[in-house]
C-alpha cells in the first residue's frame, strides 16, 4: 500500500514510525469522526489516539481541524505526547514527507504555539534543523520562509512562553543570512532575506539580553554581515556605543567574548541525518578506513553550488558538541581533528576555509580554563601536532592563522586575545593533550574529496623507465625529504616558542593577580 504520508522507493524498507501511525489511524478511523465517544480513554488507547490524530492532521487536511478538536477534547498531559511523537517522525522522515504532509505540518505548529503546548520548543528546534546550509532548492528555501514567518507572526506567544526559542532561530537565521546575502542578485531570495532581517534585527534591538545567552559566537555570525547595512548599525553600536542596546550590566563587547556558547545552538545547524553520519564516523569508523565513508558523506551533503559553507557548521560542531569518551580516544577510532583536516582540505573557496579555521580556533581566542572546556580546543592542537610528518605546509599555515588572529581579531581588546590563547596553550601542555598524538597509518590523508590541492603521488613504470631515471628520481625524493625535515624543525621550532610564550604570559598573568591580591589585603588589614 503506497504511503500518504512519505515518498518511499520501491527498494527501501518500510518506516516503522510511518506504519505505526497508520495502523493505529486505520484502527481508529471510525472513532476519528463526530460524535466523539464521551469514555475516557485508558494509556495504551491514549497513546493509539494521539497517533491516529497526527496521521489524520497530516493527511487529511480538509479534515485537520476536526482532528485538532478531538485533541483539545481528549488531552491530558497538556500535549506532551502528541508533540513528542510529531517530534520524532519529523527528525526521521522530514526528508520524504510528501509536500502536502509538510504545508500541515507547519499548520499544526501554529496550532500548538496558540495553545502553548508541553514541549512546543522541541518541535521548533527539530524544524529549524531541518533547514539546511547553502541550499537554496526551493523546498528548504520554502522552510526557511515559513518558520521566520512563524517567529514573527507569533512573536508575544513565543516570546511569554518560550523566549529561548528566539535565540535558537536568531542563531539560525543569522548563520543563513551570511549564506543568502551572498546572493543578493537572486530575486527569488528578496522576500525571505527581508524577512530574516526583520527578525534578527527585531531580536537584536528589542531583546538583546536574550540575545546575549548564545554568547560569544553571535559575534562571529555578526562578523559575517557587517556588509548589509541593517547589520552594520548594530555592529558599531556593539563596538562603540554599547550602551544602546539598554542592558543593564552590559557595557563591552569582551562581556560577550567570556561566555562560552552552549553546544545546542551548534546542534542546529546540522540536520538529525547528517549529525547521525558525523557520530557513527567518529565513533565505528578505524583511522586509515575513513576515507570512502568520507566520500559517502561528502557526496550526499557537501555536493552542490554552496553547500562548502556547511563545512564551517561541522567544524563548530565536532569542536563544541561532540566530545568522545576516554574509550574512544584511547581506542583507533578516527579522531576529531583527523576529520576536520579533511573539511579544510575539501574548501576550494578562501573565505570558506578562512571561517572554518576560525570556527576551529574561535574557543582559543578566549579561552578561560574555569569556564571554557579543554574538548573544544584539542582538535585544533592535534591537528597541528599531527600534520607535522606529513603535512608541514598545513601544520604551519594553521599556526600563522593562528597567530594573525591573535593580531588583527580585535585590537581593541588584543589583551583579551593573548591571554586567552596563551591559556590554551597552557592547558593542553599542562594536561598533556599533545602526548595524545596517535601513530597513523599513512592512508590517513587529508587529501580532499571535493577538489583542492592532491598530494603528490609517485606512479612506478618499471616497463617504462631506466635505471637513470629511477636513480635520479631517488635523488629527488631525498632532496625533498630533506626539505621537508628541515621545514618540519622550522615549524616545530615556531610551535614551541608559542608554547614558550604561553607559558611566559600565563605566569605573568598569575603574578598580577597575586599582586592584586596582596595589595588588597594589605589594604584591608
Amino acid at each position: 500500500m503506497a504511503s500518504k504520508l512519505i515518498r518511499i522507493a520501491s527498494y527501501q524498507a518500510e518506516s516503522q514510525q510511518e506504519l505505526s501511525l497508520r495502523q493505529a489511524f486505520d484502527l481508529l478511523e471510525s472513532k476519528l469522526r463526530p460524535p466523539f465517544p464521551l469514555t475516557i480513554p485508558n494509556p495504551q488507547e491514549y497513546t493509539q489516539l494521539n497517533q491516529a490524530i497526527i496521521y489524520g492532521v497530516l493527511i487529511e487536511p480538509h479534515f485537520a481541524k476536526i482532528h485538532i478538536k478531538h485533541l483539545h477534547a481528549i488531552v491530558v498531559d497538556g500535549y506532551k505526547l502528541f508533540l513528542t511523537l510529531l517530534v520524532g517522525i519529523v527528525n526521521e522522515l522530514y526528508g520524504k514527507f510528501v509536500d502536502s504532509v509538510k504545508d500541515q505540518l507547519i499548520w499544526v505548529t501554529r496550532e500548538m504555539i496558540d495553545v502553548s503546548a508541553v514541549g512546543i520548543d522541541g518541535l521548533l528546534v527539530c524544524l529549524l534543523r531541518q533547514i539546511i546550509g547553502g541550499d537554496f532548492s526551493d523546498g528548504n528555501l520554502w522552510l526557511c520562509f515559513e518558520l521566520v514567518s512563524v517567529c514573527l507572526s507569533k512573536w508575544d506567544c513565543l516570546l511569554e512562553e518560550e523566549p529561548l526559542v528566539l535565540t535558537s532561530a536568531l542563531y539560525t537565521f543569522l548563520r543563513l543570512l551570511s549564506d543568502h546575502c551572498r546572493l543578493s542578485s537572486n530575486l527569488e531570495l528578496g522576500v525571505l532575506r527581508q524577512l530574516e532581517i526583520e527578525f534578527c534585527v527585531r531580536m537584536l534591538r528589542e531583546q538583546f539580553h536574550l540575545c546575549l545567552k548564545i554568547g560569544r559566537d553571535l559575534v562571529r555570525l555578526l562578523q559575517d554581515l557587517v556588509h548589509v547595512p541593517e547589520f552594520r548599525t548594530i555592529w558599531k553600536d556593539l563596538v562603540l556605543n554599547p550602551t544602546e542596546f539598554r542592558i543593564a550590566g552590559f557595557s563591552d563587547i569582551s562581556q560577550l567574548y567570556c561566555t562560552r556558547t552552549s553546544s545546542r545552538y551548534f546542534l542546529l545547524r546540522i540536520t538529525p541525518e547528517m549529525e547521525t553520519h558525523l557520530r557513527f564516523l567518529l565513533t565505528h569508523v578505524m583511522l586509515g578506513s575513513q576515507k570512502r565513508y568520507q566520500t559517502w558523506f561528502a557526496k550526499k551533503f557537501l555536493l552542490g553550488p554552496e553547500r562548502e559553507s556547511l563545512v564551517v557548521d561541522i567544524v563548530r560542531f565536532l569542536c563544541c558538541a561532540h566530545h568522545p569518551s576516554n574509550e574512544i580516544i584511547q581506542s583507533n577510532i578516527i579522531p576529531r581533528w583527523a576529520v576536520i583536516g579533511w573539511l579544510l582540505k575539501c574548501c576550494r573557496k578562501n573565505y570558506i576555509e578562512a571561517n572554518g579555521k576560525l570556527a576551529l580556533f574561535y574557543d582559543w581566542l578566549f579561552f578561560n580554563e574555569k569556564v571554557d572546556n579543554i574538548m573544544n580546543i584539542e582538535p585544533a592542537m592535534l591537528l597541528m601536532v599531527c600534520s607535522l610528518p606529513n603535512y608541514i605546509d598545513f601544520t604551519h599555515s594553521l599556526l600563522e592563522f593562528l597567530l594573525l588572529l591573535v593580531d588583527n581579531y580585535d585590537l581593541d581588546h588584543k589583551d583579551i586575545l593573548i591571554r586567552g590563547v596563551s591559556s590554551a596553550f597552557h592547558t593542553v601542555v599542562q594536561k598533556g593533550v599533545e602526548s595524545r598524538r596517535p601513530s597513523p597509518p599513512r592512508s590517513t590523508t587529508l587529501t580532499p574529496t571535493l577538489g583542492g590541492p592532491t598530494s603528490t603521488q609517485i606512479v612506478m613504470d618499471d616497463a617504462k623507465r631506466t635505471n637513470d631515471s629511477l636513480t635520479q628520481e631517488v635523488k629527488n625524493l631525498r632532496h625533498k625529504a630533506q626539505l621537508q625535515e628541515v621545514e618540519q624543525e622550522r615549524t616545530t621550532k615556531q610551535l614551541k616558542e608559542v608554547m614558550a610564550i604561553a607559558e611566559v604570559e600565563t605566569a605573568k598573568c598569575k603574578a598580577s593577580h597575586q599582586d592584586t591580591t596582596a595589595q588588597g589585603r594589605s589594604q584591608s588589614l
